[in-house]
C-alpha cells in the first residue's frame, strides 16, 4: 500500500537544520515513531508531498527549503512590547520574563503565540514571534514503517476535537481531511 490521501502513515526519522550534517532536531526510533492521518493537514504540505507514493519499507532523504517549511524570518513578527502587559496582580514573574525563554501568549483575536524573549527594558520587552525554526532550511532522513487505511476515529481525531467543519480544536478540516 502507498502512502496518500487517509491512510495512516507511520515513520521513524531524523530532522536536522543547516545541512545534511546539521544539528539534530528531532528524532524518532522505531519504537516509538511519528504516526499520522495523510492528507488531514496535520503535517508540512512538501513534507507530505515528498512522502506521498512511498510504501513500507521505503527510506526517504529529502530537503525542506525554507519557504517550504516554516518561511523565512518576518522582520514585523519581532515587536517590542510593554512590559506592564505581564503584570499579574501588579507583579511581573522575573522567571518566566527572561531574555531565551519562550512565553506563551494571545493576539487581539485568541490566536496563541509563542514568544520568544529577545530582550528586557525597563519598560518594554522585544520578543520574537517567528517559528522557531522560520528561517531554517530542514533536512529529514527515515524510513516508512507502516502505511494502512485510516480507521473512522483516526480520521475525526485528525479534523480537530470539534469533528468535521470545527473552527477549534485543531483547525478542523481545513487541510483537507475527509471525516470518514
Amino acid at each position: 500500500m502507498e502512502i496518500g490521501r487517509n491512510k495512516f502513515v507511520t515513520l521513524s526519522y531524523e530532522l536536522r537544520t543547516n545541512g545534511t550534517e546539521g544539528e539534530v532536531i528531532e528524532k524518532t526510533e522505531a519504537d516509538a515513531p511519528l504516526g499520522f492521518v495523510f492528507g488531514a493537514g496535520k503535517m508540512l504540505e512538501m513534507f507530505e508531498n515528498k512522502l506521498e507514493g512511498l510504501g513500507k519499507g521505503s527510506a526517504f532523504d529529502f530537503e525542506l527549503k525554507a519557504g517550504e517549511a516554516y518561511g523565512e524570518v518576518n522582520p514585523n513578527a519581532i515587536v517590542e512590547i510593554p512590559k506592564n502587559i505581564f503584570e499579574v496582580e501588579g507583579k511581573i514573574d522575573e522567571e518566566l520574563l527572561t531574555v531565551g525563554n519562550h512565553v506563551p501568549m494571545q493576539d487581539a483575536h485568541g490566536n496563541r503565540l509563542n514568544g520568544l524573549v529577545l530582550e528586557l527594558g525597563d519598560e518594554k520587552v522585544k520578543m520574537d514571534f517567528n517559528h522557531p525554526l522560520a528561517g531554517d532550511n530542514l533536512f529529514f532522513k527515515g524510513e516508512v514503517l507502516e502505511v494502512r487505511e485510516a480507521s473512522e476515529d483516526e480520521l475525526v481525531e485528525s479534523c480537530g476535537s470539534g469533528g468535521c467543519g470545527s473552527e477549534s480544536g485543531g483547525g478542523g478540516c481545513g487541510g483537507g481531511c475527509s471525516c470518514g
